[in-house]
Parts: C-alpha cells; structure tokens; sequence
C-alpha cells in the first residue's frame, strides 16, 4: 500500500449535556483538523454546539456533524432497530441542527459521521446505511461521509455520488476483517500511549494495522480517529500529532 504524507485527525467533541461536560473541547480544538460534533441525540445541546462551533470557526478546524441514534441515556452506544425512513430525518434533523450554529460561526457543516452503535451497524447493514446516505441528501447533497474503511457506509456514500472518506482507529483493537473488536470485549481499546502513537504512524505512512490476532493488516485511511472522551485524551491526541509531524505526516483536513 502507497504510503500518505499527509492525514486528518478527527475527534469525538461536544459530549455533554447541560451542566455535564465530558470531553476537553477548548484544548482538543488545539490538536485535531476535524470535529465531529455531537447534535443532541447521543449528547450535546444547543449551547455546547454552539460553543463548540465557535471555537472550531475561531481555529480553523472543520466542523462535522456526528449523528446517532436517539439515545441520550446510553450515550448512542446501545442497539436499536429504528425504521429506514425515520433515520433518514433524524439525521436530517440533526445535520441541520448543527447547520445553524456552524453559519453562526461564519462555518458551514464539512461532513458527517455516525457515532456508537450507529457507526457499528453501517459498517455492514445494508438498510440501516441507505438511511444515513438517505439522510445526508436530504440535509445536503454535497457533504461528504466520514466512516470506518471497508464500510457499506462508504460503499452507499459512492453510490450515491458523495465524498466517502476512510478513517481509521489507533486505539481501538481490530479484527481480521478490518473491524473494530467490540468495546465490551477484553483489549477491544488500547491505552498504551506509546501504542497508539506507534499504531497512528504506522497507518498514515504504509497504510497497515496490526489486528488484535497479531497479523498485519490493509487499512487505507484519510482520518484517524482519537477519542476525546478516554482519560488523558488531550495529552494523547497531542502525542499522537507530534508522533506523526515528526515522522513527515502533515496534519490536515480532508477537504
């Protein structure tokens, strides 16, 4: 596999709700290319999205909208089996949410990633990622989807003419088949630091990731994920940053 020099880091932002607050906003903003902003249904409300915006517009960091099942209780990451055509709105709804606090910036939404148990299903649910594409065109037919490599996500997203755009995971553990192994199993994230860093360098210079079984893998990836809501995020996703410039990788957004 070609080898990049250049890949986007995204992270999880805007994870609270009223008084509770989960991830570091401010200072992740200072790191990452990408945000992917929680529009209210796994989390985040009016005034964190629209903080959220502000502070992005202000840094030049993209700003995307991380869509989910209506799921405030469990965080987006329980399984739910909801009808095709009423995801498609919710993730209208949701989109165009985000939309109006993002023009308030003087930003528009960049893209769109589905968060926890919805992100899980698109990865093979043929229906279920129709509806997230069904969505997207309905808010903006012009925005591209941000989605684990190998998806039928990003298969539907080319189908229907957008900006599919491969991510990848250092801290999550893989399968052979290029999936992410499950959060309730054992090793299923990855908490060394000098792992994550080592992994991150590894996927944006030659492409590959070594699966939970010890083989290497084709992972063909323009962003890589770090999550804000882990312990020592800030600190991690800045070593992850320094890791990859260090090694000749530009940081930068996909579009």
């Amino acid at each position: 596999m070609t080898a990049t020099t250049a890949i986007d880091l995204n992270a999880d932002l805007g994870e609270g709700f009223g008084r509770w607050q989960l991830t570091d906003d401010e200072q992740l903003l200072s790191v990452v290319s990408s945000a992917n902003v929680a529009c209210g249904f796994h989390a985040g409300d009016a005034i964190t999205m629209r903080r959220v915006c502000d502070l992005a517009a202000e840094r030049g960091v993209m700003i995307g909208a991380q869509v989910s099942y209506r799921d405030l209780a469990g965080f987006g990451r329980r399984a739910m089996d909801v009808p095709p055509a009423e995801l498609a709105a919710e993730v209208a709804y949701q989109i165009g949410a985000l939309e109006v606090f993002a023009r308030a910036a003087g930003a528009r939404v960049a893209y769109v990633k589905p968060h926890g148990a919805l992100h899980n299903r698109v990865v093979h649910d043929e229906e279920q990622a129709g509806a997230v594409i069904d969505g997207v065109l309905l808010a903006d037919a012009a925005l591209p989807v941000l989605g684990l490599a190998g998806s039928r996500l990003l298969e539907r997203a080319r189908e229907a003419g957008l900006l599919a755009v491969p991510e990848a995971f250092a801290d999550r553990a893989y399968t052979e088949k290029g999936t992410l192994v499950p959060r309730g199993r054992a090793g299923a994230v990855i908490t060394d630091p000098d792992a994550v860093v080592e992994r991150s360098v590894r996927l944006a210079r030659i492409g590959q990731i070594t699966s939970q079984a010890g083989s290497s893998i084709d992972v063909r990836a323009r962003s890589l994920c770090l999550h804000g809501d882990t312990p020592g995020a800030v600190e991690l996703a800045r070593r992850v940053r320094r890791g990859l410039e260090e090694s000749g990788v530009r940081v930068e957004a996909f579009v």
